[in-house]
């Protein structure tokens, strides 16, 4: 507000004067910042929410749990709303980050999906701090013919196989390969391939995904958490692991430019990560009204679905299911089968020091060194 007074002039701030005696509060402008993972939200949605209630929102964005947990464990972040994954968001209630939510001032958290909130239970027990946005797997986004050109018409595009064998990686190396920059992520999905759970904590388990990565780095471009979105949907890539929407993101863009790339992801049949992320709002938020307001305007089924349909991930809100595409709404990759939901799995935070040793197992596989 000081800026914005200061550009008008004095005379336009001696004007609000007599307002800012006789209203006080009334003068404020209502804001809502958010902290949300970037491409993740329907603009019109934020628009709308403005209209309707007279908030603002400040909306910046962020591309790992990392740089999110390291503003909120420094204090005073300035957010009202931030959306951490599962593990980190266990981490964060352990360091004490977030305020226990006070339902009553939610109350469409009547449309949450039970099974996805007793999930989420496995970061945040009885749901005392936080709600699902979004939900999905971690799994391999394909350039289907340019795949089965250099592997062949019969070969399985829905194993880790794909990622983990060498002389299958070479093949593709030349078409473009490019791995999430997230071992939060990236290793308990691969795990189960080599028949651990997704949430061991057993260093020796953790060494054999390292291992078999560094043995594959040589044929990854890229690490990275968000560029393969469009390295998919131009044709720069022909494999990458992803996260589920934002592969079917890809999927959605290179129909939509007509460029004759297709993209399919798979959940590998060995199994994967399922993950969630959370809205949540921090003990020292400057408008925790706002932040209320907010979190339950997202839990109105059409506003979940529409969501949904933006980004092309499940959401928490088992009522938006009437409002979602049937396209995506029947997509085995956004909302499984049973069965395929049978072979999903959460994991929760490793301890300090198996962070210690997974960073610096990571830095190796990324680096080479």
């Amino acid at each position: 507000m000081i800026r914005r007074s200061l550009l008008r002039g004095l005379s336009a701030a001696l004007a609000a004067l007599p307002l800012l005696v006789a209203g006080g509060a009334r003068a404020e402008e209502r804001v809502v910042n958010i902290y949300n993972w970037s491409d993740y939200i329907d603009p019109k949605v934020l628009e709308d929410f403005s209209k309707e209630t007279g908030i603002k929102v400040v909306y910046d964005t962020y591309d790992n749990n990392e740089v999110l947990e390291t503003k909120l464990l420094a204090g005073k972040s300035g957010y009202d709303v931030v959306v951490p994954s599962g593990p980190f968001l266990q981490r964060l209630i352990k360091a004490g980050v977030f305020l226990p939510l006070d339902k009553s001032k939610i109350p469409n958290l009547k449309n949450v999906w039970p099974e996805i909130a007793g999930r989420l239970q496995a970061y945040d027990p009885g749901n005392t701090f936080a709600v699902d946005y979004m939900w999905g797997t971690t799994g391999l986004g394909v350039n289907v013919a340019a795949v089965r050109e250099r592997l062949g018409a019969n070969a399985a595009l829905n194993s880790w196989s794909l990622v983990l064998n060498p002389s299958t990686m070479a093949k593709l190396k030349d078409c473009g390969v490019m791995l999430l920059d997230s071992p939060e992520d990236l290793i308990p999905s691969i795990l189960p391939f080599y028949g651990y759970k997704v949430d061991s904590k057993r260093w020796d388990d953790i060494t054999t995904v390292t291992d078999a990565l560094y043995k594959v780095r040589g044929a990854v471009r890229k690490f990275h958490s968000s560029e393969y979105v469009n390295g998919l949907a131009n044709g720069d890539l022909c494999l990458a692991v992803g996260y589920s929407g934002d592969v079917l993101q890809a999927k959605k863009r290179a129909e939509e430019s007509k460029n004759g790339v297709e993209i399919a992801y798979f959940i590998p049949k060995e199994g994967t990560l399922m993950w969630f992320d959370a809205f949540a709002i921090p003990k020292d938020a400057p408008h925790p009204a706002e932040a209320y307001a907010f979190i339950d305007y997202m839990m109105r089924p059409e506003v979940a679905a529409a969501n949904t349909n933006f980004v092309a991930y499940a959401n928490g809100n088992l009522p938006s299911q009437k409002f979602v595409k049937p396209d995506i709404l029947k997509d085995p990759g956004i909302y499984p089968d049973e069965a395929t939901m049978q072979r999903l799995s959460t994991n929760t935070a490793w301890n300090d020091t198996t962070q210690r040793f997974v960073t610096r197992a990571w830095t190796r596989v990324r680096t080479g060194r």
